[in-house]
């Protein structure tokens, strides 16, 4: 039989092989590679027979399962309650009226920084592209700046940030493999760590809308898609521009409000409440004398994933889809349903896959040799995470099979698991290109063409997660 390392290696590479080059989904691919990997190395390890190789798999794919497969069901259900109901658009008016229209490429940003909590990015631009082109078309500003911030906002969240999937599975892997991620603290983490990144990104997209200024979008629209509040709005803006007046906060916060929208408390709690539930669960499990009370067990109880979701399930439900009939907030939950599937499916997959890597003593190995030429441990989960993603589109599947390979090797690495994790998921973002179905999302709905978002939206995906490893990098030298 092969080596561990050997064999897992030629795992992978018939996994990418299957998932690039063949009409295998991603979850076959990551299960048949588990085995594979599993057979090549017996018997090295726990895997010594046939038949220990594929309970290894099902067991390691049974405990993800069970680990995470109703959070990330509640997560697509709650999503698309925001989606639908118009809360994406509410907070973006919120922003607008705090940040102002000068800096509307802010709002865009960090309309999509928020929404990307719970909502995929791929459906978060394509709910607020109108609302970029509006931008675009009223203050004449690029489509690859606005369009790019927008983008970079929704992008950053989705992988650094749970409850979206990808980070939400590195996680359990982390912690299935004996390291201790609470996932309180890890989201504060994801959202420090998110907060420069956004800020970089801010800049760079500045820039490179000042080098394509003039994909902007036409004055010209279709008056039949508006209300007869909003044309109103529309008139009196267009009447400012011929007069070279300049356009107020005032005149964007009319054009949305003029919409139906839930209230800003209610669109910003829906999305918030579970964060806070699982957040104060952190807080209590810190304070030893409130152990055991009540109080504790209330609030433990509340912060546990599962409910802390279902109580935004419910708020989505009935409170910001209460206009909804029964059959509308049913579907809405079944199409949800249809995109939470594939996700479980390749999350519980790479967690076989992990199970594998670990019981055949690839990872140990790996890392020791890691440790022996004295790379820095944290450069390990920054160039898995870039390996995992460059070949193949999709950045969840990146993240899962990553935490795979990283999580076993990080009683040997000797780095921080919250930094590892980060780490892992940062560059899972890079790059974003041909072979990523949000590349052609971006490109698309903001109007560029595949050579300018190569130059901008590719090149900036590759630069702030490059950013990112600085700071991490950085950070490592202190937090271990």
């Amino acid at each position: 039989m092969l080596h561990p390392v050997l064999a897992m290696a030629i795992g992978i590479v018939v996994m990418m092989l299957l998932i690039i080059f063949t009409k295998m989904h991603a979850f076959p691919s990551l299960i048949i590679t588990a085995i594979l990997i599993a057979i090549l190395a017996m018997p090295f390890g726990d895997v010594s027979t046939l038949t220990q190789c594929v309970s290894t798999v099902t067991t390691g794919f049974g405990n993800t399962m069970a680990s995470i497969g109703v959070v990330i069901g509640f997560g697509c259900i709650m999503g698309i309650f925001l989606e639908k109901s118009g809360a994406a658009k509410r907070m973006a008016l919120t922003i607008l009226k705090l940040v102002g229209v000068k800096n509307c490429d802010v709002v865009l940003g960090l309309t999509g920084f928020v929404v990307s909590i719970p909502v995929f990015c791929d459906s978060g631009f394509v709910i607020l592209s109108s609302l970029a082109k509006e931008f675009s078309r009223l203050t004449k500003k690029s489509m690859v700046w606005l369009g790019g911030i927008l983008g970079m906002g929704l992008y950053i969240t989705h992988f650094m940030v749970p409850p979206t999937p990808g980070p939400l599975a590195v996680v359990s892997t982390f912690n299935e493999n004996g390291s201790t991620i609470d996932l309180g603290l890890y989201i504060l983490a994801g959202i420090a760590v998110s907060v420069p990144l956004f800020i970089f990104a801010v800049f760079l997209f500045r820039f490179f809308g000042k080098k394509y200024p003039d994909l902007v979008v036409p004055y010209e629209i279709d008056r039949s898609k508006y209300s007869k509040e909003q044309l109103t709005v529309l008139d009196r803006i267009q009447e400012k521009q011929r007069n070279n007046q300049d356009l107020t906060t005032e005149d964007f916060a009319e054009l949305l409000a003029a919409e139906k929208l839930p209230s800003a408390f209610l669109s910003f709690a829906t999305l918030l409440v579970p964060i806070v539930l699982i957040f104060c669960n952190t807080i209590v499990g810190q304070i030893k004398p409130l152990a055991g009370t009540p109080f504790a067990n209330v609030v433990t109880f509340l912060g546990q994933p599962v409910i802390a979701l279902f109580v935004s399930l419910c708020m989505g439900a009935f409170l910001l889809c209460r206009t909804y009939d029964k059959k509308t907030c049913v579907n809405m939950m079944q199409e949800a349903c249809r995109d939470a599937g594939p996700i479980v499916f390749i999350t519980a997959a790479g967690g076989a896959l992990g199970a594998v890597i670990n019981a055949t003593g690839a990872a140990k190995i790996m890392a020791d040799w890691i440790v022996a030429t004295g790379i820095p441990g944290i450069l390990v989960p920054i160039i898995i995470g870039v390996i995992m993603r460059f070949p193949q589109g999709s950045g969840t599947t990146a993240m899962i099979t990553g935490s795979a390979i990283i999580a076993p090797m990080m009683a040997t690495l000797g780095i921080n698991p919250y930094l590892a994790a980060l780490a892992l998921c940062l560059t899972t973002m890079c790059p974003s290109y041909l072979n990523d179905s949000y590349f052609h999302v971006v490109t698309n709905f903001s109007g560029m063409d595949i050579k300018t978002s190569l130059k901008t939206w590719s090149v900036g995906s590759i630069l702030v997660p490059a950013f990112g490893s600085i700071i991490l990098i950085i950070l490592s030298l202190f937090i271990h």
